[in-house]
């Protein structure tokens, strides 16, 4: 058994719609505070604090005149929250994170409920302090109780609710064919049988409608709520870039772990390649770390094997046909003729075959593959 998250769109009354801006209110409130004073006693006083004294901190903050509207709203979220901010804390310490940012007013909101704080009883789902249930468009049956549920609303004012399940994922049949995979701009991935994606380029499709939506934006009076309206309006532009670019990726990797039973990719540190001005936006609007992600736990789910090679695998450069690398291979070069066996590749396709070839070497070996041998 493994744990799944899925999603689902709700549409909440005008009581549950105040409910639930009244709890975002509180939890960013608690977050943000707490932040503050655990900032503070660092640096003026040297003092580490824990879970067990934000939560201390945070009993104090409702018995306070200015903030004892926090027992308006359940206990739940305020202290989950203050669960998030010590995890945030753990990984900044260990090197994997940067340090815990304040939440915002505007933007995504959250707020994470456990079994204490909701009930789920003949398909319907029940908040705690609500009396109705949500009006949850279910896409799916779940396939067990959730154990915990999150409720988040997007910067375009839409609801989400994310139900924590345990399930057991079906694992299709074992097949023999494997696969190499070279992720690009052109075609979002090549695989090393020749098959070519495309790049739909949702950003560039929607340019010029959000291009025209932030300078009406850029016009309007701040505070005002003509520049709400033209904020939300801009909102669902991104949302629906976002919606169409996380659709076509589910897809295709679904299709990719369906088919293979061995998936070699690259290890592509996207965060630094973003550091190009010139290719930046077309990296982000390709999406390659949700995409490998994406394949990863996929894989995972279905008994299939994601095999990741050295980033610096000259994979572009080699020649699949007799191992020979050329000493530089611009990007404007699609095409290049090996000279040591006169082969032709296709830059892509080249690429792909090698990923595969040395990923097939990793998984039989167990270590990775130098990049120059």
């Amino acid at each position: 058994m493994v744990k799944r998250a899925y999603k689902y769109r709700f549409y909440p009354t005008p009581e549950q719609e105040v409910l639930l801006a009244r709890t975002f209110g509180c939890v960013r409130l608690v977050y943000n505070t707490v932040l503050r004073y655990r900032t503070d006693a660092f640096f003026e006083r040297q003092k580490k604090m824990g879970y067990t004294e934000a939560s201390a901190y945070l009993t104090a903050m409702k018995k306070v005149e200015e903030t004892n509207f926090l027992n308006e709203v359940s206990s739940v979220p305020l202290q989950q929250c203050l669960r998030h901010q010590q995890a945030a804390f753990k990984n900044f310490f260990a090197g994997r994170a940067r340090y815990p940012n304040f939440k915002r007013k505007r933007g995504r909101q959250s707020a994470e409920f456990t079994r204490s704080a909701f009930q789920y009883r003949e398909g319907q789902l029940f908040l705690a302090k609500c009396r109705e249930p949500l009006n949850i468009r279910w896409s799916r049956a779940l396939p067990s109780e959730p154990t915990s549920i999150n409720i988040s609303m997007d910067s375009a004012g839409r609801y989400f609710v994310s139900c924590l399940c345990e399930f057991d994922p079906e694992k299709p049949p074992v097949t023999p064919k494997m696969v190499g995979i070279d992720l690009g701009l052109k075609d979002l991935f090549v695989t090393s049988d020749g098959h070519r994606t495309g790049n739909p380029r949702h950003t560039a499709k929607y340019a010029a409608r959000l291009a025209l939506a932030q300078r009406r934006l850029s016009r309007k009076k701040l505070g005002s709520s003509n520049r709400a309206k033209a904020r939300k309006k801009v909102a669902r532009l991104h949302a629906k870039i976002s919606d169409c670019r996380m659709d076509r990726l589910h897809k295709q990797s679904r299709q990719i772990v369906n088919d293979n039973q061995v998936i070699c990719v690259e290890s592509l540190k996207v965060k630094n390649m973003l550091r190009n001005p010139h290719l930046a936006k077309a990296i982000s609007d390709a999406g390659w770390g949700e995409f490998v992600r994406q394949l990863a736990y996929k894989a995972e789910w279905a008994g299939r094997q994601l095999v990741a090679i050295d980033q610096w695998y000259p994979s572009s450069k080699r020649c699949s046909h007799c191992g020979h690398v050329v000493d530089a291979l611009p990007l404007s070069v699609r095409t290049w003729t090996c000279p040591e066996c006169r082969t032709e590749h296709d830059r892509d396709v080249n690429a792909a075959v090698n990923i595969k070839a040395a990923g097939l070497a990793v998984l039989a070996l167990g270590e990775n593959v130098s990049p120059v041998s």
